[in-house]
C-alpha cells in the first residue's frame, strides 16, 4: 500500500455510511487522515477505585458494584423518564441517575444483581450521594469467579484518560472515540513531514507515535510529548509555506522605483505644515527600500487608529509617480473611496491637477474610479489610466474590472485588507506589466504571533505612534438598562459637545428601512413565538432610521441631526458626509460604514448604541473616528448587556485601553481559533488544530526560523518528499492557491 493512501481512505469504506455522512456534514471529516487529526478537546479521569463510603464530592470516581434494584421515575406530567438505579458494594449504597432518551440502554443491562464497574463525577441530591449519567462497564459472570481479571479489568477501567471529542448533537464524544479506534491501526502510516535531524534536535516523538498518544493516553505525559509535537508541525509546516511564498517573490521581476530629486514627492513635502512622526519616518524608509528594489514589495503596514497610514501610503504612491509608474489605491467602499479621494487631492493641492488650468507642472491626475460613476466621467477617468495622464486612483471593486487598463502600473495600495478577498487583491496586482509592488494597509492592529501567521507571506511595517496634536479618547460603558439616567446624560453630553462648537457620531447596529423588516420577517417565519420576557432578551438591534427620528424629536431637538447609511445613493451619501465635514450638521446618527477612513476633526463625541452588538476590534475603529482634532474625545458605549456577562465584560476592556494592539489579543483571545485562520482569512476550514495563534508566540517564531532555513537550502523541497506531502495534505489545494495569490 502506499504511504499516504490509508489516511486518504473515504470515512465511508471503514465506518458505514450513516456515520460517515453525519461527520461529513457536521464536523467536515471526510477521510481517515481527517478524523486522526480531529483531535480531542480534553480528557476526562475516572479516578481510583473507591468503596461506596469513601466517596468525596466533586470528584471523579471509579466504583465496581451490584445492582440492588433499578425503577423508571416518571416526572413532568408523565413527559419526562428517569432511571434510577441503586448501587451496593457491602460497604454502603449509591444511586445513580439517568434522564431522557439515555434511559433505554441501562434500563435493558443494569438489572437486580448484574455487577459493573461505574464512573462519574460524585454530587448530592435530596441530601444523597449519586451519579448522574455515569458511564460503566459490566462484568460478566466469568469474570467474577476469576479475581486476578477483575482486579486487571477494574485497574485498566479505573485508570484510563478519556478522550472526550469535539463533538455535535448527531453525535456524541463516545461515538467518535469509537470510530478513532476503527481507523487508529492507519496511524502508523502517517507521513513525517520534520527533517529528521530537526526532529531529533528538538526531542520531538515520531508522527505516528504522536497520534497514538493523542488519541489514547496511557498518562498525562503522553498528551503533552503528542501536543508539543503536533503543535509543532502544524507551526513549521504553515511557516514552509509562507516561507517558499516569500522567496518566490524574491524570484519575480519587478520595476525598481527609486527617488527622483526635486520631483513630486519633494514639492509636496515642501507644503507640508507639519514634521512627520518618527514612526512615519521609520516606516517610510522601510517602504522606500522595497519600493527601489527589483522584485515586488509585499508589505503590510498596519497601525493605530489616526496614526498616519493614509500620508505614509500617498508618499510612497508619489514616489512611484516620480520613478514613471502609476499607483492604484483599492477602498473596500464607495464612502471610504470618495473620502480617501477627497482627502488626498486636499493634501495634495494644486499637485492633484497635474496637465488641468491652475495646476502644478510637476503635478499628476488623481483620479477616482467607483461603481455609481455617471458614464462621462467614468470614460474619462478611464482614459486617463490608460495614456497614463493620471499618476493615482482611488477606487473601489471597480479597478478590478477587465475594461480597467493602466498604462503602467507600479504600486498597488489595499486599504482594509481583511475586506478583500484574496482573489480581488489578485486580480487587480495582474493588471501591472510586470507584478507591481503591494502595500497592504490596516488599522486593525494584529498581534505579532497573528501577523506572523496570517500575514506571514509580507514583510511587516508597524505605525504606533500618533502624530502630534492628537487628543485622547475618554470612554465609558453606559448600562442603559441598570441605569436609565445614565443614558439621558449621555445625550446632555452630546448637546453639551455641540453648544461647544462640535460635533458628534450616533452609531447603530442596523438601518431599519423596509430591507431590514424583510430580512425580520424572513428570520422569523415559521419560528415558535417565543415568551414575552426572552422576546425583550431577542429584540433587533437599534436601528438608525428609528433613532434618528426619535433624537431629532427627543433629547437632541433642535439640533441637525443627519442620517448616513451604506443602502443610500452614492451621491446622496457623498453629499451627507460633506455637509458633517463643513459643519452643517451637528449630529449624524449612522452604520458602520463611517467605521474606516472618515476623517472630520471637528466631531468630538460618538455614542455607539448597542454597543455590545459590535466586536472589540471595530469598537476601537469606530472609536477612533473623534479625537481627531486638538479637542478631547468621549465615546460613550451603550448597552443593555447584563452586568456580569461576557458582551460588558468586552465593553469594560474596550472602555479601559486605547491600546489597539492589547484589543485586538483580547479579541482573538475570545473569538473562536478558526476564525483568525479560517472562514474569515481564506474562505477554507482552518489547519489549526493544537496550535493557538495567541498563546504559542515561541513556538511560531522559532518554527519560523526553521522554515526559512529550510527553504533557502532547498525551495523546491526536492529532498524532502515528505514535507512536500505534508504541505499538500495539511494546506491542501485551495489554502495552496490562497497563499500562492497572498
Amino acid at each position: 500500500m502506499d504511504r499516504v493512501s490509508a489516511f486518504d481512505e473515504p470515512l465511508k469504506k471503514l465506518l458505514g455510511g450513516a456515520t460517515a455522512k453525519v461527520m461529513a456534514e457536521h464536523l467536515d471529516l471526510h477521510t481517515v487522515g481527517d478524523l486522526l487529526h480531529h483531535y480531542p478537546r480534553r480528557y476526562e479521569e475516572r479516578g481510583r477505585l473507591t468503596a461506596l463510603t469513601e466517596l468525596p464530592l466533586d470528584e471523579h470516581v471509579t466504583v465496581v458494584a451490584q445492582v440492588a434494584d433499578a425503577r423508571i421515575m416518571m416526572f413532568n406530567n408523565g413527559r419526562g423518564k428517569r432511571l434510577e438505579v441503586t448501587l451496593t458494594d457491602g460497604s454502603g449504597r449509591l444511586q445513580l441517575v439517568f434522564f431522557g432518551h439515555g434511559v433505554h440502554k441501562p434500563h435493558k443491562e443494569l438489572l437486580p444483581g448484574r455487577r459493573a464497574m461505574f464512573a462519574g463525577k460524585v454530587s448530592v441530591f435530596n441530601r444523597k450521594m449519586q451519579l448522574a449519567h455515569p458511564t460503566y462497564q459490566l462484568l460478566d459472570a466469568r469474570d467474577e469467579d476469576d479475581a486476578a481479571e477483575v482486579t486487571e479489568a477494574v485497574d485498566a477501567f479505573a485508570g484510563q484518560l478519556l478522550p472526550i471529542y469535539p463533538a455535535c448533537k448527531q453525535l456524541d464524544s463516545w461515538r467518535i472515540a469509537k470510530a478513532v479506534d476503527t481507523v487508529l491501526p492507519s496511524a502508523g502510516e502517517a507521513v513525517d513531514p520534520l527533517p529528521p535531524a530537526l526532529r531529533e534536535g528538538r526531542g520531538f516523538v515520531p508522527l505516528p507515535e504522536a497520534l497514538l498518544r493523542i488519541h489514547r493516553p496511557q498518562t498525562k505525559a503522553d498528551i503533552a510529548a503528542a501536543r508539543d509535537r503536533l503543535r509543532w508541525d502544524e507551526a513549521f509546516v504553515l511557516q514552509v509555506a509562507l516561507a517558499r511564498r516569500r522567496y518566490a517573490d524574491t524570484q519575480l521581476p519587478a520595476v525598481a522605483r527609486r527617488s527622483v530629486p526635486g520631483g513630486l514627492l519633494d514639492s509636496f513635502d515642501a507644503t507640508l505644515p507639519f514634521t512627520l512622526t518618527e514612526g512615519q519616518q521609520k516606516v517610510t524608509a522601510e517602504i522606500f527600500g522595497a519600493l527601489a528594489t527589483e522584485h515586488p514589495m509585499h508589505r503590510l503596514l498596519q497601525g493605530e487608529v489616526g496614526s498616519g497610514k493614509t500620508l505614509v501610503a500617498l508618499r510612497a504612491m508619489l514616489r512611484v509617480v516620480d520613478a514613471g509608474g502609476q499607483a492604484a489605491m483599492l477602498a473596500p467602499t464607495e464612502v471610504l473611496a470618495q473620502q480617501h479621494h477627497r482627502s488626498i487631492t486636499e493634501m495634495m493641492g494644486e499637485l492633484a491637477q497635474g496637465g488641468m488650468l491652475g495646476g502644478s507642472d510637476q503635478g499628476t491626475k488623481v483620479v477616482l474610479l467607483t461603481g455609481s460613476m455617471g458614464a462621462a466621467a467614468r470614460r474619462q477617468a478611464l482614459l486617463d489610466l490608460v495614456t497614463g495622464e493620471a499618476g493615482i486612483v482611488i477606487g473601489t471593486h471597480a479597478l478590478i474590472e477587465d475594461k480597467v487598463k493602466f498604462h503602467d502600473l507600479g504600486l498597488v495600495v489595499v486599504d482594509e485588507q481583511h475586506r478583500f478577498g484574496v482573489e480581488q487583491r489578485d486580480a487587480l496586482r495582474s493588471k501591472g506589466k510586470q507584478p507591481p509592488h503591494l502595500l497592504v494597509m490596516t488599522a486593525t492592529p494584529i498581534p505579532r504571533t497573528v501577523a506572523m501567521t496570517v500575514f506571514g507571506d509580507l514583510e511587516t511595517s508597524v505605525l504606533d505612534q500618533l502624530p502630534a496634536g492628537r487628543s485622547p479618547i475618554a470612554s465609558h460603558v453606559v448600562p442603559a438598562k441598570d441605569k436609565p439616567h445614565f443614558l439621558s446624560r449621555a445625550w446632555e453630553r452630546v448637546r453639551e459637545e455641540v453648544e461647544n462648537g462640535h460635533q458628534a457620531y450616533v452609531v447603530c447596529p442596523r438601518i431599519g428601512d423596509d430591507a431590514d423588516e424583510a430580512a425580520e420577517k424572513k428570520a422569523k417565519g415559521g419560528k415558535k413565538q417565543a415568551p414575552p420576557e426572552e422576546e425583550a432578551e431577542k429584540r433587533p438591534p437599534l436601528a438608525v432610521l428609528d433613532i434618528a427620528e426619535q433624537l431629532a424629536k427627543g433629547p437632541l431637538a433642535g439640533l441637525r441631526v443627519e442620517v448616513l447609511h451604506g443602502r443610500m445613493p452614492p451621491e446622496e451619501k457623498d453629499e451627507v458626509m460633506r455637509r458633517f465635514s463643513a459643519g452643517r450638521a451637528d449630529v449624524l446618527v449612522a452604520t458602520t460604514v463611517i467605521e474606516v477612513g472618515v476623517n472630520v476633526p471637528n466631531a468630538t463625541a460618538m455614542v455607539i448604541m448597542d454597543a455590545d452588538r459590535f466586536g472589540v476590534s471595530q469598537l476601537h475603529q469606530l472609536r477612533g473616528r473623534v479625537g481627531r482634532g486638538s479637542a478631547p474625545g468621549l465615546c460613550l458605549l451603550v448597552s443593555e448587556a447584563h452586568e456580569a456577562s461576557p458582551a460588558r465584560a468586552r465593553l469594560s476592556a474596550v472602555a479601559a485601553t486605547l491600546d489597539g494592539f492589547e484589543l485586538s489579543r483580547i479579541d482573538l483571545e475570545q473569538r473562536r481559533e478558526g476564525d483568525v485562520l479560517g472562514q474569515a482569512q481564506s474562505g477554507v476550514r482552518s489547519s489549526l488544530r493544537v496550535l493557538s495563534v495567541i498563546d504559542d508566540e515561541e513556538v511560531i517564531a522559532a518554527a519560523r526560523e526553521e522554515a526559512v532555513r529550510v527553504v533557502a537550502d532547498d525551495p523546491g523541497l526536492e529532498r524532502l518528499p515528505e514535507l512536500r506531502t505534508a504541505l499538500d495534505a495539511l494546506l491542501d489545494k485551495e489554502r495552496e492557491e490562497y497563499l500562492d495569490k497572498g
